[in-house]
């Protein structure tokens, strides 16, 4: 009896570290790809101290790993299954609260009725050059990994790039995650400008998290004006 107790104990430390809105939300940035704490500070908003406590709990919890890199360190997910967790944490709570689906249903459905796309709907299209595949996130994340063949206009810059885009074919457009409202203004924007877009059911992390194929860059591209 003793060992399960100490067992529970063992299990509970990882709940009490994801018992942190601001700690999810560093773990969503990190989904994204590697960031070092100066970088997490500057988009969460918090203090680079506060950042480094919470990233220091987290990494005793064995869900994010640190490595240095000259004076910076760097921080990144312990492995994809954090993302699994993080996914069956949010249905959970979706499913399961009425507070999350009140918010989610206010703040993204009323935004966008349309079934989104899956990502294996998304694959079979994209292969057959029927689709431009639009990833809205920053240019930075984009960099560390993205769907492949996507191009990236940031959601902040699509008005001014719009017209970059083909608007005989399909934008499928992609962000963070499944609650990342980026995609969501993206799409709404969209099709203001006449074109049909929808967006993917998931996110970038799910996309990695599932096993499909990824490209990454050393430089982050953007569609120019040439």
């Amino acid at each position: 009896m003793a060992f399960k107790q100490d067992l529970n104990n063992q299990f509970a430390r990882m709940g009490k570290v994801l018992g942190s809105g601001r700690r999810l939300e560093l773990l969503d940035y990190l989904a994204q790809g590697a960031r070092s704490v100066e970088q997490l500070a500057t988009v969460s908003g918090l203090s680079v101290a506060n950042t480094s406590q919470h990233l220091q709990k987290m990494q005793q919890a064995g869900l994010v790993r640190a490595e240095r890199h000259g004076k910076q360190i760097f921080y990144q997910l312990a492995d994809n299954e954090v993302i699994a967790l993080m996914t069956v944490l949010r249905g959970l709570a979706e499913r399961h609260l009425a507070e999350v689906r009140e918010m989610v249903s206010m703040h993204l459905t009323r935004r966008d009725g349309l079934e989104p796309v899956s990502a294996e709907e998304l694959l079979a299209r994209a292969w057959s050059g029927l689709v431009t595949v639009l990833d809205v996130r920053p240019p930075e994340e984009y960099a560390a990994g993205h769907v492949p063949g996507a191009v990236n206009i940031s959601a902040e810059r699509l008005r001014e790039k719009i017209a970059m885009l083909d608007p005989s074919r399909e934008v499928i457009a992609y962000c963070r995650g499944p609650y990342c409202t980026f995609s969501f203004e993206a799409v709404a924007l969209l099709r203001a400008e006449g074109f049909s877009a929808r967006r993917l059911e998931a996110g970038f992390p799910e996309w990695k998290q599932a096993g499909h194929p990824i490209e990454t860059e050393h430089t982050p591209l953007e569609l120019t004006h040439d």
